[in-house]
């Protein structure tokens, strides 16, 4: 979501300033890379296929990208008011879930998708409709494995549940919302991801940069993205939970970052979250909290400023 056109997000860096990150991020030794086709309207694919065949080795590389929201116009995050516009070019019906697929493909530049995740359900198309578009493409070869991304367990269990009565591809992964500022995915989903065998990706695992701040930023200017990080994060304890962090931090001698992605690397069922650098700092605190085993006291200073979240960072329909 970094990288791609800064016409689309300001802070998105194009491709001449993306391509460093890609290199890096190879040598440190990641192999799973993280897109959709909505970000930056599909210029984010086309930096990333191109950045990865020439840095990388695709053999070794996992491609995950997204289909959902449409790619020709900006639109307001997790809200149903894709469905305007021009028919067929949002939401998950077979025909808008093929051609986003193909087209992934093109701006990617390769044969088959790793990884095809949903960005969203579709309050407006059945499930079973969905799941049949995304089997026909993993049986065409266009699609190794597909995955999901926020929203209820019940959903995602009857996903499942007819995945499995029909003998389809099922779910491989989940991209929810968790950090130490949002932990509500802690009651059914987390369980339900482990019971089940899905790897669990949690985006914004820093908190829209909440948790890496060291507490003597100035200020923020304001944005449009400040405004989203205000919708997600502005629980009344939510401050408690970033002092915890930046104590816990100071202690270790490291950085807020680390210590906020060594938590979320340590909690029960979480693959690898998915992080955005777009300073080169980023990236290397992100790979450093690999090296962090947390104390128990620590675990428990972190959490327990938590108090009970509102769901946030989806469609609810």
């Amino acid at each position: 979501m970094s990288y791609g056109s800064p016409t689309w997000r300001p802070w998105v860096l194009d491709e001449e300033h993306a391509r460093p990150f890609f290199k890096r991020a190879i040598e440190l030794g990641i192999n799973f890379f993280d897109t959709s086709d909505m970000y930056s309207l599909g210029v984010s694919e086309e930096i990333t296929g191109r950045a990865l065949r020439e840095f990388g080795r695709l053999e070794e590389i996992v491609i995950a990208t997204k289909v959902f929201y449409p790619t020709s116009e900006a639109t307001v995050w997790w809200t149903p008011a894709m469905k305007t516009g021009a028919p067929n070019t949002s939401g998950l019906g077979r025909k808008h879930v093929v051609q986003a697929c193909e087209a992934s493909l093109r701006r990617l530049g390769v044969d088959t998708i790793d990884l095809y995740q949903l960005h969203r359900l579709d309050p407006a198309t059945p499930i079973e409709e969905t799941l049949d578009a995304l089997d026909l493409l993993v049986r065409q070869g266009k699609v190794r494995y597909i995955g999901t991304s926020s929203t209820w367990a019940w959903k995602l269990m009857k996903s499942l549940a007819y995945s499995d009565a029909k003998g389809l591809a099922r779910f491989v992964s989940m991209q929810n919302h968790y950090n130490l500022v949002y932990r509500e995915e802690e009651r059914e989903m987390l369980p339900l991801c482990i019971d089940q065998g899905l790897g669990v990706i949690p985006w914004s695992p820093l908190a829209r940069g909440l948790l890496a701040r060291t507490g003597k930023e100035p200020t923020a200017r304001k944005s449009a993205d400040a405004e989203l990080a205000g919708q997600l994060y502005d629980h009344p304890s939510d401050g408690a939970v970033l002092d915890a962090n930046r104590r816990v931090a100071a202690a270790r001698g490291v950085s807020p970052a680390e210590i906020a992605l060594a938590w979320l690397l340590s909690r029960p069922g979480v693959t690898a979250p998915i992080i955005g650098a777009t300073r080169m700092a980023h990236l290397e605190a992100a790979v450093g909290a690999l090296e962090l085993e947390l104390t128990a006291d620590e675990v428990k200073a972190l959490e327990e400023p938590y108090q009970p979240h509102a769901v946030r960072g989806w469609i609810r329909g």
